[in-house]
């Protein structure tokens, strides 16, 4: 379990880089000091695509705390079985997708198909371990 803990953790690095190189040159583009980005919706005049590289890094941070906290009682518990893990990594593999979608052509409804299907992933990630920490 710890290499996809691990991987979504490269990734949402890799999102935050991708953030900062869109919205740096937008703010200077559209003449915004640094410091107007104190109060919340003060970027909301970027274009879309630069906003919604960040939408989806703040997405990285909500969710996907559920999968690094059951993750890792999964590896800690000694549960972390060949289902758990291809779980693991479907779920990894499906906020990637979701992220690239949302970065690029960002189709609400591709979005929310992906992060459905991550939903559940999680959710069977759950039922299949959860009673384990339970019974012994």
């Amino acid at each position: 379990m710890l290499a996809p803990i691990v991987t979504l953790i490269a990734w949402t690095l890799l999102v935050w880089i991708w953030m900062y190189a869109r919205r740096i040159p937008a703010m200077s583009k559209a003449g915004l000091n640094p410091q107007d980005a104190r109060h919340p919706g003060s970027l909301n005049v970027l274009p879309a695509e630069v906003r919604q590289v960040a939408e989806n890094y703040n997405h990285l941070m909500e969710q996907p705390t559920i999968f690094y906290a059951l993750a890792f009682a999964v590896q800690l518990s000694g549960q972390a079985d060949g289902l758990s893990v291809l779980l693991g990594w479907a779920y990894v593999g499906l906020r990637v997708l979701h992220s690239l979608v949302q970065g690029t052509i960002n189709i609400v409804m591709i979005r929310f198909a992906l992060f459905s299907l991550s939903t559940i992933v999680l959710m069977v990630l759950l039922v299949h371990t959860g009673p384990g920490f339970f019974i012994d």
